[in-house]
C-alpha cells in the first residue's frame, strides 16, 4: 500500500501540470486513494457530484496516467467517502446484477421486501439551490468607493417591482473577499421578501443539479423550473466546464433574458477573459451592466474593521480595540475582508484567552501571519506576449505563429513558462492563447526554461527582469 501511495502522489503531481492549476484545484485536488486491491485502485471524492463529473470528464486520464507509474493498476473507480460505511468498503467492488428471485413457494415464509428507494428531488428534476446566508444583507453591507456601484445595482434589482429586468445580466466581477458573494446573498434575500421567486446557485450547484437531472432522464422538467423563476443569481460562473454544461447555460441564460426575468451572475475575471465559457455565452454576460468591484481602499478597510468590531462587542461587552488599533490593522492588511475579519477573530483570542488589553503591540503579534504585501498586479497573457516580443525583437504574431527558428521558439518559450508562472491560468488556456497549441507544448516549454534558468545566469536574470516588469 505504501508503493501504491507513493505512485498515487506523483500521479496527482502529474495530473496538476498537465492539466492546470485552476482545473486541479476544482476537480481534482479532493482525489484520495481509498485502496488498491488486485491491481483494481480505488478512489475517494467528498460528494456525489465530484464523483459524476471526474467520471464523465477525467476516468481515462487518471487511469492512463497511474498505469503509467504502476503498471500493475488495471482499472480505476471513484467512490463517494460520506457513503463508506465500513473501511473495507472501498476495498470491495460493487456486486453484479442479480436475476430476481423466484417467488416463494405456497406455504413457505416470505421474505420482507427492501423498501423501494424514492428519488431524491434532483432525480425528480427539482431545482436545490445554495441556501441564503441570513446575516448577508445590504444592511450589514459596508459601502466605500470601491463597491458602491455593485451595492447600488444590486440593490435596485433586489428591490425592483417594476415588473421589468434591469441591467440584465447584472455581472459582478471580483477577486476573493471583496464582497461580490455578500451582495449576491443580499439581493436574493430582499427579493425573495419581494415576494419574488429566486433560485441562488454556485457553478458547482448548477452543474451538479443539471448532471442529476440528465441521469434521471428529467432534464426537461429542471430546464423547465429554472426558465420559470424570476430571478437566478448564480455565483463562480468561471467554474462552469464541459462543452453540454456549457451549451445548456448559455440556453438557460438567453432563455430568462428572452423571457424579461432577471439573471445577476459573479465571477473573478471579466467575462471576455471566461475562457472556458463559449464566445456567445460571453457575449451575453458581456451586453448586460458589468461591474467590477475593487481592491478595498484604506477607508473602506476601517469600515470593515469599524463594524465587525462593533458585532464582536454586542457579544463580548468587554473587548476593546482602540482606533489606533483600528487604523494599524486597515493599514497592514491590504487583500481582502476575510482577513480583516480573521484580524478581528485573533484580536477577539488575544483579549479574551490572555486577559490582557489589545494594544497596538499585541495587535502586531496577533495579526502577524495575516499581513501580506500588497497584492501583485494582475498580469494578462497578452502583455506577456508583446513585452516579450518586444525584448526579443519579434512580433507577437511570429509568437504566435508555428514558425520553429531559434530566434522565434525561445522567445516563445519564456512567454509560455511566464504565463504559467504569473497567471492563473492552465496549461490548456495557455496553449489556446498561444495560436491554439496543446497543453503538452506549453508543459515542455516551461519544463525546458525551468531547466535552463537552473543552469543560465544570464537567462535567469532576463526573466526576472521580465517578471518585474510586468508586475510594476
Amino acid at each position: 500500500m505504501e508503493e501504491a501511495a507513493r505512485a498515487w502522489a506523483r500521479v496527482k503531481r502529474r495530473l496538476r501540470a498537465e492539466v492546470g492549476e485552476d482545473v486541479f484545484t476544482s476537480w481534482l485536488a479532493r482525489l484520495e486513494l481509498a485502496g488498491l486491491d488486485e491491481g483494481h485502485a480505488s478512489l475517494s471524492v467528498p460528494t456525489r457530484f465530484l464523483k459524476s463529473w471526474i467520471e464523465a470528464h477525467y476516468l481515462d486520464r487518471i487511469l492512463s496516467t497511474f498505469q503509467s507509474e504502476l503498471p500493475a493498476v488495471a482499472a480505476v473507480s471513484i467512490l463517494v467517502r460520506n457513503a463508506l460505511r465500513d473501511p473495507s468498503a472501498v476495498l470491495r467492488r460493487p456486486a453484479p446484477a442479480r436475476a430476481p428471485e423466484a417467488s416463494p413457494a405456497a406455504g413457505e415464509p416470505s421474505r420482507p421486501s427492501s423498501p423501494v428507494p424514492q428519488p431524491s428531488g434532483e432525480e425528480r428534476g427539482e431545482i436545490t439551490g445554495a441556501p441564503l446566508d441570513a446575516r448577508l444583507t445590504f444592511e450589514s453591507f459596508v459601502v466605500g468607493r470601491s463597491n458602491a456601484l455593485a451595492q447600488a445595482a444590486a440593490e435596485r434589482i433586489a428591490r425592483n417591482d417594476s415588473g421589468c429586468a434591469l441591467y440584465n445580466p447584472l455581472y459582478l466581477q471580483a477577486g476573493v473577499g471583496l464582497g461580490k458573494t455578500h451582495l449576491l446573498h443580499a439581493a436574493g434575500s430582499a427579493a425573495r421578501l419581494g415576494g419574488r421567486r429566486v433560485i441562488y446557485l454556485t457553478a458547482d450547484r448548477f452543474m451538479y443539479n443539471f448532471v442529476a437531472a440528465l441521469k434521471a432522464q428529467t432534464s426537461h422538467t429542471f430546464k423547465e423550473r429554472l426558465r420559470g423563476i424570476d430571478l437566478l443569481i448564480l455565483d463562480d460562473v468561471q467554474f462552469i466546464q464541459g462543452k453540454t454544461m456549457q451549451q445548456e447555460f448559455g440556453h438557460t441564460l438567453n432563455a430568462l433574458i428572452d423571457a424579461g426575468r432577471q439573471v445577476i451572475v459573479a465571477a473573478d475575471r471579466p467575462p471576455n477573459e471566461l475562457e472556458s465559457l463559449e464566445e456567445r455565452v460571453r457575449s451575453r454576460l458581456a451586453g448586460g451592466l458589468v461591474v467590477e468591484i475593487s481592491a478595498l481602499d484604506e477607508d473602506l478597510r476601517v469600515g470593515i474593521l469599524t463594524q465587525r468590531l462593533a458585532a464582536v462587542r454586542a457579544a463580548h461587552p468587554g473587548f476593546e480595540a482602540s482606533a489606533a488599533v483600528v487604523s494599524y490593522v486597515a493599514r497592514a492588511i491590504t487583500t481582502n475582508g476575510r482577513d480583516l475579519e480573521g484580524a478581528v477573530n485573533r484580536l477577539l483570542a488575544h483579549a479574551t484567552l490572555t486577559g490582557s488589553a489589545v494594544t497596538l503591540e499585541t495587535a502586531e503579534v496577533a495579526i502577524r501571519d495575516l499581513v501580506r504585501n500588497r497584492e501583485p498586479k494582475r498580469v494578462r497573457i497578452e502583455d506577456i506576449q508583446k513585452l516579450v516580443a518586444s525584448r526579443y525583437n519579434v512580433s507577437r504574431s511570429d509568437i504566435l505563429s508555428e514558425r520553429r527558428t531559434a530566434a522565434v521558439v525561445k522567445p516563445r518559450q519564456i512567454a509560455m513558462y511566464l504565463s504559467k508562472v504569473l497567471t492563473p491560468r492552465s496549461l490548456p488556456e495557455i496553449g489556446r492563447r498561444f495560436g491554439g497549441r496543446d497543453h503538452t507544448t506549453v508543459l515542455h516549454a516551461v519544463r525546458k526554461i525551468e531547466k535552463a534558468l537552473s543552469g543560465d545566469a544570464t537567462l535567469s536574470e532576463e526573466v526576472e527582469l521580465l517578471k518585474r516588469m510586468l508586475q510594476d
